[in-house]
């Protein structure tokens, strides 16, 4: 079963790894709950920065995307786009951090549903948000992001949008 001597090796060492880990671990999430009411505000600033982060990858996936897909009204716009996603990213950062710190209230209800169900919305909802965009996107056939403009220009014309009926361009000013 196994022959490969690499397999071998890989398998002892986690073997070998594995308890030491637990055992770390249980001691770890041991003195965390002794100290549950000092950790509990860490957490939440934790959470807070977590959703930070992946809303805000999110929302910055987004806003670029706007910016290629709709660029006149994004363009017009700007402030006020970057002001809402900055304000929607800061409100669900904020709220997952206060649900979080509430959910860690009492040692004894541990593990809380409030909490689990609050980690497992900030872990999903940057994914389901970057994922709906890009069905939107696939669903209209525009342009995939990150590809050149010109791959896309229609038939008839050069990369540089010019019509191909025109001719090339001529050397002389204002011809």
């Amino acid at each position: 079963m196994l022959r490969s001597r690499r397999l071998r090796e890989a398998v002892l060492v986690t073997l070998g790894v594995i308890t030491p880990v637990g055992i770390l671990a249980v001691n770890a999430s041991a003195f965390v709950m002794l100290h549950l009411t000092a950790f509990r505000l860490v957490i939440a600033g934790c959470a807070v920065l977590s959703g930070l982060v992946l809303n805000g990858l999110a929302a910055w996936w987004l806003l670029r995307l706007a910016s290629i897909r709709a660029a006149a009204l994004y363009h017009e716009y700007r402030v006020w786009v970057i002001g809402a996603a900055v304000l929607v990213v800061g409100l669900t950062a904020a709220g997952g951090g206060y649900l979080t710190y509430l959910g860690l209230r009492d040692p004894r209800h541990l593990p809380d549903a409030l909490s689990m169900v609050v980690a497992s919305g900030m872990l999903l909802l940057p994914f389901a948000v970057t994922f709906a965009g890009r069905r939107i996107v696939g669903l209209r056939g525009i342009i995939p992001v990150g590809e050149p403009a010109t791959r896309f220009k229609p038939s008839g014309t050069s990369p540089s949008g010019r019509s191909l009926r025109e001719g090339p361009p001529s050397p002389l000013p204002g011809k």
